[in-house]
């Protein structure tokens, strides 16, 4: 007799029939699958003493390899199946513990929930909470999404594997926490609205929060922007700031435009100064150091003005060739350009370099409509030690080769980012993913009060999931609450983070999936009705938006530096954006923004900022959502995770995959500039917007980089504040699985 192994350690005959009963669980109500499929492909082979466990890995790893764009619908089978085994391991039997006992457990036994959440409610109240859990939405899961929470954000010990949560009891738990503080009835009905949302993938829920609300580390915001000033107690406070920061789990910005560069001279020459790349070294490890719990590595994208004097060596620092002590590669970087950088570009005129510490004027100035003027002053001083010219397209050159072959070199218009965005403070840095545009303050020690690390607590609107502008206004009034509750709840890794978080309390609330959502309608990136639809989508959002957040201050109080924003001074979205997207957006405001412009005069606003559009990559995948507004590379994708490598399924694909675009078929990147450019006429910060290049579009397989300036001057006449990767296809096959990066390696989104 052929016995199996349980998981108590028992023993007991092995039973095909109960084989036959779980496959046929999992693929009950799905169509176009079959339980003869999943046996036939698992090839089982009996052995005595094997585990139901192996069994059941083997009948799961059947279900993904009959993931196919044939048969879809086995990644729903494969999530059942490990949904199956993941109930067992937590629960230890099929039915769900009470969520009262559930709770307890996770705070007392295996101490790794809050213990907050027992006091912030009663056990009447968890009960009632337990009654509206929804256990089948687990269904709704793909087998990528499944795997995904349970790799990276479910609870559980990294070292011995064991997940102590499900998904429904994670949403519920995440929803009461962010709600905590509400009171009565009303805050039960705001935690039921936020369970729906969550569990119907509504609300794109990032990984700060995913991973770390409702545990005991409090640290739920994405991304922080670190400054830093040209000395060595600002230098090296800053890199201990990055350590925290990325043990964090944020993803981080570093601005080192101040730093002075190379061979300056420090105390009258007594020694000259090392420059820049040595810091950056020191900053590379210690992001590269911590690991975010587990979760995602650290990372960080490094700001800089174009006329640093040595932008030159800085532009190239990802770059594979050189050496190691000219090369910083684990970092990314940001090069920040002006309208005065452009208009040299294409007159073929020469720039010139400063050392930031001889041009200190000049700095504060960068991105101001004073800049052009005092940039041509310094240009005629001759007292200036560190000065020289190079010709402007040599730089775009430079520019252009290192982002094309690393797809890492971002960039940043640092005049929009200051003149159209809704900060009235200046800006001199972004983020990792350069969609957050915050003011700072360089840190000149950790106990710094008066210095300020930009935080921002990031969240997205699932689009293809909003069924009315109803619904929509109340998704958004959901998120908004939820994430400034959030802003008080949460711990900050020193006081100058805390200090701007709770002055400024800025959100960054972007959109995803919407890819599919203009599949839906039948409309490609390239076609005319795309930026209308994406101005008109973006309109509703940002209205409503703004709108709760004007509530909320009406509720309690704006925020404390409200008077530091455009909008204290009655500026909206629509007074700011570059008039020619008006060439092309030919639809009529929808929403009466007068009538909220005198709102916001009475009461302000809770948030100095509401919008940016981040990567959704991990999140996505547990969404089963295309990533933010990004097109979709194909129909099906390999996600590298810990377990396997993940098939993902672009949404609803035997609907609409005559109706996406794949990112490597467009022309150009006309139609998709215009896109971003419609969407950043709404958006209070920036937007994480990449670029696609197929190098089988060009003759002889190769790219120009007339091409890529093009583009990129394009983008700059239409607005774009930043610009994120740049990809490109060389038609190289071998190879089908993506890596998780940017943002989500290192991350600061979703």
């Amino acid at each position: 007799m052929i016995n199996v192994v349980k998981r108590s350690g028992e023993s007991e005959p092995w039973d095909v029939e109960r084989i036959h009963r779980v496959v046929g669980w999992a693929i009950e109500g799905i169509k176009g699958v079959t339980v003869s499929d999943v046996e036939i492909n698992a090839s089982l082979q009996k052995r005595d003493g094997m585990s139901t466990r192996e069994i059941h890995e083997v009948l799961i790893d059947s279900a993904v390899n009959l993931i196919s764009l044939n048969t879809p619908n086995y990644q729903y089978v494969a999530s059942r199946l490990l949904s199956y085994q993941l109930r067992k391991d937590v629960w230890g039997g099929k039915n769900p513990p009470k969520l009262v006992d559930f709770i307890n457990k996770n705070v007392h036994e295996h101490d790794v929930y809050d213990e907050d959440i027992l006091m912030l409610y009663n056990d009447t109240e968890i009960n009632k909470l337990d009654e509206y859990i929804d256990h089948s939405r687990d269904n709704l899961f793909t087998y990528a999404g499944m795997r995904q929470l349970c790799d990276k954000y479910l609870i559980q010990d990294r070292s011995t594997g064991i997940i102590y949560e499900t998904p429904q009891f994670a949403y519920m738990i995440i929803a009461m926490v962010c709600f905590g503080k509400y009171k009565g009835a009303q805050r039960i009905s705001y935690v039921k609205r936020a369970y729906d949302y969550f569990s119907k993938f509504k609300i794109n829920i990032p990984t700060p929060l995913m991973a770390g609300v409702r545990t005991k580390i409090r640290q739920y915001a994405s991304c922080c922007l670190i400054d830093i000033d040209d000395t060595l107690p600002s230098i090296f406070s800053s890199s201990t700031a990055a350590g925290y920061a990325t043990g964090s789990r944020y993803g981080i910005g570093l601005n080192i435009g101040r730093i002075r560069p190379i061979n300056s001279p420090i105390r009258k020459g007594e020694v000259v100064h090392t420059g820049v790349i040595p810091f950056l070294k020191l900053m590379e490890s210690t992001v590269k150091s911590c690991h975010q719990n587990g979760i995602r590595g650290g990372s960080a994208t490094v700001n800089f003005p174009f006329w640093h004097y040595e932008v030159e060596d800085m532009v190239v620092l990802k770059n594979n060739s050189g050496t190691d002590d000219n090369r910083v590669r684990k970092l990314d970087y940001c090069i920040q350009f002006s309208e005065l950088f452009y208009k040299r570009f294409l007159k073929n005129e020469d720039i010139t370099l400063f050392s930031p510490y001889e041009a200190k004027e000049l700095y504060a100035a960068f991105g101001h409509e004073n800049f052009d003027e005092l940039y041509e002053q310094y240009e005629r001083k001759t007292s200036l030690r560190f000065k020289k010219t190079i010709k402007a397209r040599q730089l775009m050159s430079l520019f252009v080769k290192e982002r094309v072959e690393t797809g890492r070199i971002y960039y940043m218009n640092i005049d929009h980012c200051n003149q159209r965005s809704a900060w009235d403070t200046d800006i001199k840095m972004t983020n990792l993913c350069v969609e957050v545009l915050h003011p700072t303050n360089p840190l000149q020690d950790t106990t710094d009060t008066d210095a300020e690390i930009g935080i921002c607590i990031l969240s997205a609107i699932n689009v293809l999931e909003i069924q009315s502008d109803a619904e929509m206004e109340k998704v958004c009034d959901i998120i908004v609450r939820l994430l400034d509750q959030l802003i008080d709840y949460q711990d900050y890794f020193l006081p100058a983070a805390e200090n701007f978080t709770k002055n400024r309390r800025s959100l960054g609330i972007g959109i995803t999936n919407f890819a599919a959502y203009l599949a839906k309608q039948g409309v490609g990136y390239e076609d005319e009705d795309a930026p209308n639809i994406a101005d008109e989508l973006m309109e509703k959002v940002q209205y409503y938006l703004l709108s709760s957040s004007c509530s909320l201050a009406e509720e309690k109080g704006h925020c404390p530096k409200f008077n530091e924003t455009k909008y204290s001074k009655g500026w909206l979205p629509i007074d700011g954006y570059k008039k020619e997207i008006d060439e092309f957006v030919t639809r009529k405001h929808s929403k009466d923004w007068d009538a909220l412009r005198l709102r916001i005069k009475e009461f302000g606003l809770r948030h100095s900022t509401v919008s940016a559009i981040m990567p959704c990559e991990s999140s996505s995948v547990i969404q089963c959502s295309t990533n933010g507004i990004e097109p979709i590379r194909s129909y099906i994708t390999y996600k590298k995770s810990k377990a396997r490598t993940l098939p993902v399924i672009v949404p609803n694909y035997s609907s609409y995959k005559n109706k996406y675009t794949l990112a490597y078929d467009m022309k150009d990147n006309t139609g998709l500039i215009k896109v971003v450019g419609a969407l950043q006429k709404w958006v209070d910060m920036s937007i994480s917007a990449n670029i696609y290049y197929n190098y089988a579009h060009y003759e002889n397989g190769a790219l120009p980089d007339a091409k890529v300036i093009k583009e990129h001057l394009l983008a700059y006449k239409l607005g774009w504040r930043t610009g994120y990767y740049l990809n490109t296809d060389d038609g190289d096959k071998q190879s089908s699985a993506e890596e998780e990066n940017g943002c989500e390696s290192g991350a600061c989104a979703l």
